[in-house]
């Protein structure tokens, strides 16, 4: 991760994709989610989506795990290249989420962050706030998933 004073507001990275299996719609809809649009081919056809589609919480984990890889490989390349990399802080959480079109088994999620807003905190030096709109699309480029989400990352020492 860049450090907090080397990230611009407009800065945009694509995080990855992530291919919907119709196993793994059904294998997080059965642990997690367990609506039959989720968990059953058959049903999900008779369902208002009309075919087996992901839950929304299955979208939106797919999007954490391709943010966190990504994360580790700009960390990995810097560390190539013998430069240091900043240290991500916890989130102080996220607004707007937006489910706004279904992910349909098959379908591969292209995730991407834009950042909004930088602050630096008085009460946290260390730290600086990140703000950034967070969106997903289907292979159609058809948006599926928009959050701001917010994150601490770590500022430059000294």
């Amino acid at each position: 991760m860049q450090f907090f004073e080397d990230l611009r507001i407009g800065d945009k990275s694509v995080l990855g994709s992530y291919t919907f299996s119709a196993e793994a719609v059904m294998a997080f809809g059965r642990e997690f989610d367990p609506q039959a649009f989720h968990t059953d081919a058959e049903a999900a056809k008779q369902s208002s989506f009309g075919a087996l589609c992901a839950s929304g919480w299955h979208t939106t984990a797919a999007w954490m795990r391709c943010f966190v890889d990504c994360r580790a490989r700009e960390d990995a390349q810097r560390a190539a290249q013998g430069e240091p990399s900043a240290t991500l802080g916890p989130s102080p959480g996220f607004r707007n989420l937006k489910w706004t079109r279904p992910v349909y088994a098959g379908d591969t999620i292209t995730f991407a962050q834009q950042i909004v807003d930088l602050r630096a905190l008085a009460s946290r030096p260390r730290w600086g706030l990140v703000t950034a709109l967070n969106s997903a699309e289907n292979q159609r480029q058809q948006p599926v998933l928009s959050f701001t989400g917010m994150i601490f990352v770590e500022r430059r020492p000294g």
